[in-house]
């Protein structure tokens, strides 16, 4: 199957269900109906919610299946695309898998058309950033740039129109990547922590779905792995293609590394330095290593010149650390991206002062005997709200280096108060830090969702 246009073809004749007609499926819904097939949209939202966006593809020939029976007798379908949100461990899709029908997704199908060369990033953290660098880069470069995955826009629409010369980056969520059977030519693997243990339910599950990054690749790609994470460095013994590493904390042999204040490559070709430090204009050693991975995926591809250009412009990506105002000599940052301890944790040692830190979230399943220890250490007032305050205060509370510590815990009922309730904390000097340390869906729908409300209601102060 070369092309797009061969693939609709080859549907001609087949009922094909959607399952979400949310961002990355709804194009691709359109186009398919466009081409003439029979799609029935299979959306656990009731028709209500829907009515607008459904209504328009009923013009275009849609069937739906909504609400709570939204995935009964899925096997009556020819062709299944899954949404990333829907385990492929549901039983409705082991049945129909069991039954032969093809059950597949639009980033699955994206991998099999596109015509040109693709960079995919994933980890537990620093994926968005990390993408984000990569396409600048080449943008700088002078390559025509396509981003899409998990961050920005689905891809699939798009791939008639690329060319061989062009390039793809994407961002790839362990839900994606649970059932590929394709890998990027360039492959990169930020990190690895517990997270989505409520969808994956074990730390094993949720790696392996991390592996299919690379595990399909072919001679002549590349994987990327942070050799400071355990995980990621013994994952790297596996990889079948070629193997870049990074290290904030160790001089490689070979790879990406820090160097009197730069960021060193060795290769083959000999060493070299890349990227002063100084450059960067994000804040956070995190940020340091999100660069690190980022310049070896793009290593034989854009010029150094490139990097650094890049590097002094680049002010970072919504959502992460994003400076919201100050206001009465108090600063407050929107770091709403932090949706998992690790993250939190990163966006604490960005600072080099006691934070005033709103957490709290949806629970996902994830320990806080860590973070709790962090918070102690680096958090002067901390302000919960959300399905996780309990958990996150007595993880703090447990914490031996509570004791002592002088940590003011506030706890409100909603994002609102919270807000106030740190401005009404905070003097002249303070930093005050949106950093949930869990996701957003409990008062959500997602954490962009939750970022804007949380600048919206700064802004208002």
């Amino acid at each position: 199957m070369s092309t797009i246009a061969e693939y609709l073809e080859s549907l001609r004749g087949k009922s094909v269900a959607v399952i979400g007609m949310g961002v990355s499926n709804t194009p691709l819904i359109r186009m398919m109906l466009r081409a003439g097939l029979k799609v029935t949209v299979c959306d656990k939202s009731p028709r209500e919610r829907v009515e607008e966006l459904a209504a328009e593809l009923e013009s275009l020939g849609a069937k739906f299946q909504l609400g709570e029976e939204y995935l009964d007798k899925l096997y009556r379908f020819d062709v299944i695309f899954r949404t990333p949100g829907l385990s492929p461990n549901h039983p409705e899709l082991v049945k129909a898998a069991e039954k032969g029908r093809e059950i597949t997704s639009e980033m699955e199908l994206f991998f099999r058309l596109c015509p040109c060369k693709i960079f995919g990033v994933t980890g537990s953290d620093g994926k968005t950033t990390t993408t984000t660098l990569i396409s600048e880069f080449l943008k700088e470069a002078g390559f025509n740039v396509y981003v899409g995955g998990n961050i920005g826009k689905p891809l699939l629409p798009d791939v008639g129109g690329m060319t061989a010369d062009d390039m793809v980056v994407v961002e790839l969520s362990s839900f994606q990547l649970m059932t590929m059977t394709l890998s990027p030519n360039v492959s990169v693997f930020t990190n690895l922590s517990p997270n989505h243990l409520d969808y994956h339910h074990t730390m094993e599950e949720y790696t392996n779905a991390k592996r299919n990054i690379y595990l399909h690749q072919k001679a002549g790609d590349r994987a990327v792995f942070n050799f400071d994470n355990d995980i990621t460095r013994e994952l790297s013994k596996e990889a079948p293609a070629g193997v870049t590493l990074f290290s904030r904390k160790s001089k490689l042999e070979e790879g990406v590394y820090l160097r009197d204040e730069a960021i060193w490559l060795t290769n083959a070709m000999g060493s070299r330095e890349v990227l002063p430090l100084a450059d960067i204009r994000i804040p956070g050693v995190h940020n340091i290593e999100n660069y690190m991975a980022a310049i070896a995926a793009v290593d034989g591809v854009v010029p150094d010149k490139c990097v650094r250009a890049v590097a002094k412009r680049f002010t970072g990506v919504e959502h992460r650390i994003e400076l919201v105002r100050e206001l009465g000599g108090v600063k407050y940052y929107n770091d709403s991206i932090g949706t998992s301890p690790t993250r939190t944790m990163a966006c604490l040692d960005s600072f080099q002062q006691k934070l005033i830190l709103i957490a709290g979230g949806y629970d996902k399943g994830v320990p806080f005997t860590q973070l709790g220890r962090e918070i102690c250490k680096k958090v002067k007032v901390l302000v919960l709200c959300g399905a996780t305050a309990p958990a996150i205060r007595q993880a703090v509370e447990s914490a031996p280096e509570f004791a002592g510590s002088g940590l003011e815990i506030l706890e409100t009922h909603d994002l609102a108060a919270a807000v106030a309730a740190a401005q009404g904390a905070a003097v002249a000097g303070d930093v005050v830090v949106l950093s949930p340390a869990c996701a957003a869906f409990d008062q959500f729908k997602n954490f962009m969702e939750r970022g804007k409300r949380f600048k919206a209601l700064v802004n208002e102060l």
